[in-house]
């Protein structure tokens, strides 16, 4: 399966690579399920890109909504990916492929 972006989890050099393939699979499945699929991580990481680049007052209204979503669904896939590792250095590192970073 392609995908517009990779997610790594970092931290965790000790973990066999099939829990943390299924780490970084909760992971990226949380955060779909949460922002509507791979197109809404895209549409809603870039928002949330371009306002912590930007100043207050240069934000569409459209951008900043979609900007406030990430925070909350970044959390939520963080906290669905590491579950039953309880690694507290353990964090998710996603990457947006340059052909779709804009």
């Amino acid at each position: 399966m392609d995908s517009p972006y990779t997610v790594t989890l970092q931290g965790m050099d000790d973990l066999p690579s099939a829990e943390r393939m299924a780490s970084e699979i909760r992971f990226i499945r949380q955060l779909e399920k949460a922002l509507g699929g791979a197109d809404g991580v895209l549409s809603v990481y870039g928002a949330w890109r371009d306002a912590s680049e930007s100043e207050p007052g240069e934000l569409s209204a459209a951008t900043s909504s979609l900007a406030i979503k990430w925070p909350k669904a970044f959390d939520a896939a963080q906290r669905a990916g590491l579950k039953n590792i309880g690694e507290s250095e353990a964090h998710f590192e996603m990457r947006v492929e340059r052909s779709v970073a804009g």
